[in-house]
């Protein structure tokens, strides 16, 4: 980092270690020193808004993603359908809350429990009921 004029920043820099729960275990290193900076581990770090586990089951991901659209579908179909009567509209409502929050970085989900890929699809077919107006 030194030789590019980099520094780094120790508030933001988060560092983990990744593994199943019986090689985790057997680490007891708690803290990395660098030459200028001593960064601790931590047991989660966010990255790009991707939140990740020690573990990679993406367990804390799921309420980052699905908080925001459920409460958005929350709303009864009817106040929404008040708000925003053109089809059009709604599909582009819709899109902007809840498409784009199922889709940012789906890439990382790929192998996740099936439970997060029940909560995931019940969240889209709600979405989905809510752009055809079909109850």
């Amino acid at each position: 980092m030194a030789n590019n004029r980099l520094k780094l920043n120790e508030d933001k820099t988060q560092v983990i270690w990744l593994g199943t729960r019986q090689q985790l275990s057997k680490i007891t290193a708690q803290l990395l020193t660098l030459p200028n900076a001593t960064v601790q581990f931590t047991n989660n770090v966010n990255d790009l808004g991707v939140l990740l586990d020690s573990q990679l089951t993406m367990a804390d991901q799921r309420p980052h993603i699905c908080t925001q659209p459920v409460l958005l579908l929350s709303t009864p179909s009817a106040q929404v359908n008040q708000t925003v009567t053109d089809a059009g509209r709604r599909r582009r409502h819709c899109h902007a809350f809840v498409s784009s929050r199922l889709d940012y970085c789906n890439g990382v989900l790929a192998g996740v429990s099936g439970q997060l890929l029940h909560r995931l699809q019940v969240i889209q077919n709600a979405a989905a009921r809510l752009v055809t107006g079909v109850r």
